[in-house]
């Protein structure tokens, strides 16, 4: 039990995740989706979580593991062409993840995903959060138009509104 990362779970305030991620940010992260989604046919879905708690937290649940769980929530993976991606921020642990459903997996492996993910952590430890956001927004739209185009089917399966939980 690391008792450091469970009293920065607990003490990090819904302030705090706004303060970081204010409606002009996630406006701005939104824009950026949907922008994004008109050049390939991959469904991207933005979370943010401040901290864990209850059991998870004691326990040691990971980022990755949460990201999972909420991959699965937000029902990230129902779409027609297996194409939803999860960008994932544990802001307490400054920790991003991304779960890509099994068609894009299938093309664009973990290893190419973990680089996003770390840049991305980069940007947010010096507290730029709307420009590393934006930063993998960008990096993600680049593997998804190149292994999955437009291809003049215009569905948007999911919203493209960010989620702060």
């Amino acid at each position: 039990m690391n008792i450091k990362r469970i009293l920065t779970h607990l003490l990090l305030t819904e302030g705090r995740v706004r303060r970081a991620f204010p409606r002009s940010t996630l406006s701005t992260i939104e824009k950026a989706i949907k922008a994004s989604e008109t050049a390939h046919v991959g469904e991207i879905r933005f979370v943010v979580e401040g901290g864990l708690d209850g059991m998870p937290l004691f326990k040691g649940q990971t980022a990755k593991e949460r990201a999972v769980e909420v991959f699965s929530q937000l029902r990230v993976w129902d779409t027609e062409d297996n194409s939803g991606l999860l960008i994932y921020l544990l802001l307490a642990d400054r920790a991003v993840e991304i779960v890509a459903d099994r068609g894009i997996h299938a093309k664009v492996g973990s290893q190419e995903w973990s680089k996003v993910c770390r840049q991305m952590e980069t940007a947010f430890k010096q507290s730029n959060y709307e420009s590393g956001a934006l930063k993998g927004v960008q990096a993600v739209t680049q593997h998804l138009v190149e292994n999955f185009p437009a291809n003049g089917r215009s569905v948007d399966e999911l919203p493209d509104k960010p989620v702060i939980l």
